[in-house]
């Protein structure tokens, strides 16, 4: 039997943290599916297009042939159950992520009893990075070589030149 998982986000835009998890969950999973939050309505502000952060993430994953990337809409536990998931992963940073996260494991279990909603660690070299902070830094010409693969990082100096 295969088994599936989605690791879902907005990925604006993508960073090392996020590329991590990706990679841990495909040592997990037959195959993840990176679920590309595609907002359609002004609910949160982003920079990249759907359609940009797709393939700003297809670039830094064809290391992993069970990983591949999808937009969708609506709600998460939907879309785990439209493509067959059995669980949805989600990255831990800090403290206040793991209150939001066990929120939302509650809210899925409720929704969708049958996906399991699992949380991995980031790294701690990565623990500090947030799509908000790399945006910002680049906005302001600071150095995020460290935080963001070097297509990421063109994509942002391309947007806030």
């Amino acid at each position: 039997m295969s088994v599936r998982a989605i690791c879902p986000g907005t990925f604006d835009p993508v960073h090392y943290g996020h590329l991590d998890i990706f990679e841990r969950a495909s040592k997990l999973f037959d195959e993840v599916i990176v679920a590309v939050y595609d907002h359609g309505q002004p609910i949160k502000k982003v920079l990249f297009s759907a359609e940009n952060r797709v393939r700003l993430i297809n670039e830094n994953i064809v290391d992993y042939p069970n990983v591949r990337v999808m937009t969708y809409s609506g709600m998460t536990a939907d879309f785990a159950s439209q493509v067959g998931a059995k669980a949805i992963i989600r990255g831990l940073r800090i403290f206040s992520d793991f209150e939001f996260e066990f929120r939302m494991s509650l809210i899925t279990h409720r929704l969708s009893p049958d996906i399991e909603y699992l949380t991995l660690m980031t790294r701690e070299e990565h623990m500090f990075l947030s799509g908000t902070m790399v945006r910002e830094i680049a906005s302001l010409n600071g150095d995020i070589s460290s935080m963001v693969p070097e297509n990421v990082e063109l994509a942002l100096r391309a947007k806030y030149q």
